[in-house]
């Protein structure tokens, strides 16, 4: 069976069409890869969860015995020091974990420094 002359153009229409859509769509349509969906799904959970976390964080440095020579500490620390002194502290440190979270600690660290 011969295939007409007119198929191969259409066809190599399609094809450049459908290249053209899959580049037009991950460049500038905000399609993503599966890996790329999970990983920030991953991300915007682990966000929610350090933001819902963060107030007990402050309520744990507000329950601490030596709340204000620490804050004073805090307050003096520099930015990329305060999240070590609120794991040191405890602060960070949830009911059923052993270690502080960094994650939680960064947060809980600038919500202290910022009054």
């Amino acid at each position: 069976m011969r295939i007409p002359e007119w198929v191969k153009p259409g066809v190599y229409g399609a094809f450049l069409g459908a290249v053209g859509v899959m580049i037009v769509g991950f460049s500038w349509g905000g399609w993503v890869t599966g890996g790329t969906a999970r990983q920030l799904a991953a991300t915007g959970a682990s966000m929610a969860v350090v933001s819902a976390l963060t107030p007990i964080c402050v309520d744990n440095s507000k329950r601490d015995p030596q709340m204000t020579e620490r804050m004073v500490q805090l307050k003096a620390a520099s930015s990329y020091g305060r999240a070590d002194l609120v794991a040191k502290n405890g602060w960070a440190t949830l009911p059923g974990t052993s270690a502080p979270d960094r994650s939680l600690a960064d947060a809980c660290a600038d919500r202290l420094a910022a009054g």
